[in-house]
């Protein structure tokens, strides 16, 4: 099994098709929020072309107002990596959400439990009661947790409180609960370019998202009441509902997009610098194929 990672717009998903062309693999997208439908444009999906020559996972399985987290990705991912390899087919794992990958290599526990209707209640005293009235519970039920969550993180607080509501226990609970790794062999690449080209590829990506439009995108999935869902909060959606909203200029809309993906690139890089199992690869390069077919026949 293979493992491509790397930040936004390095060049990750057209390497992961030759990839699973050449090794007869399929895709497994480790992207928090390709796996939205209607999170098309935003989240830089593949082609419906793509999507028919590869069979991908995690891609279109939830609409954005339902949960998902690493551990149900790892229990899943996992159970089809396991089918694959049983048929004697492989697996590319492409995607840039770290926690995703660790979660699949490392272990994580699958909180394999509804917490719907307490997201919702919480989305609800949040805008009532305030985040600090939540973080003071959140210390109360869950002080290990609280101390690693700031206390203006209304995200992360809800989130340790939806846990705890749902299940009984605390999230400090649930991160100590024995995790197994992976028990099938891989190889873990990530792509890198220089830093400058990097942003430059990521300010194209944003002028042509918005070609394709995305301002379209988000008022229609606005307009199905996905506004202050947690997958729309995120890079090229958020700054896109202030615009609608009138918050913002076009202009500023754009430039925001820019520079929030140029800030979201730099923080996967700080991520996974700090995966030490990771084969670094220069982006660009016409042997890459071949380079990571050596790897892995090697390995």
């Amino acid at each position: 099994m293979i493992i491509l990672a790397g930040p936004t717009a390095v060049g990750k998903s057209e390497l992961a098709l030759k990839l699973a062309r050449l090794l007869d693999a399929e895709i497994i997208s480790a992207d928090s929020r390709q796996l939205y439908k209607g999170l098309d444009i935003g989240t830089a999906k593949p082609s419906r072309e793509e999507l028919q020559s590869v069979p991908h996972h995690f891609i279109d399985i939830l609409p954005p107002d339902r949960p998902f987290n690493a551990g149900l990705f790892q229990k899943q991912a996992r159970d089809i990596i396991n089918g694959l390899l049983r048929q004697g087919r492989g697996a590319v794992v492409c995607g840039g959400t770290g926690l995703y990958i660790r979660a699949l290599l490392k272990g994580m526990i699958p909180l394999d439990i509804d917490t719907g209707a307490y997201r919702e209640e919480l989305s609800r005293e949040l805008e009532t009661r305030g985040t600090e009235v939540l973080f003071r519970e959140l210390a109360t039920v869950d002080p290990e947790s609280a101390g690693r969550i700031k206390a203006t993180d209304a995200r992360r607080i809800t989130r340790a409180l939806e846990i705890y509501r749902a299940s009984g226990k605390t999230l400090s609970y649930w991160l100590k609960q024995p995790q197994t790794p992976a028990a099938f062999p891989y190889s873990y690449f990530a792509l890198t370019r220089p830093r400058e080209e990097l942003y430059e590829r990521i300010n194209r990506r944003v002028r042509k998202m918005l070609r394709m439009g995305l301002v379209e995108e988000v008022r229609a999935l606005v307009e199905q009441g996905y506004a202050g869902e947690n997958a729309l909060n995120t890079v090229g959606y958020k700054e896109v509902v202030a615009y609608l909203d009138s918050r913002i200029s076009h202009d500023e809309m754009v430039a925001l997009i820019q520079r929030n993906s140029r800030r979201y690139a730099k923080r996967q890089m700080t991520w996974f610098r700090k995966e030490s199992e990771i084969i670094w690869l220069e982006a660009g390069r016409e042997n890459l194929v071949e380079e990571i077919r050596h790897h892995c026949d090697s390995a």
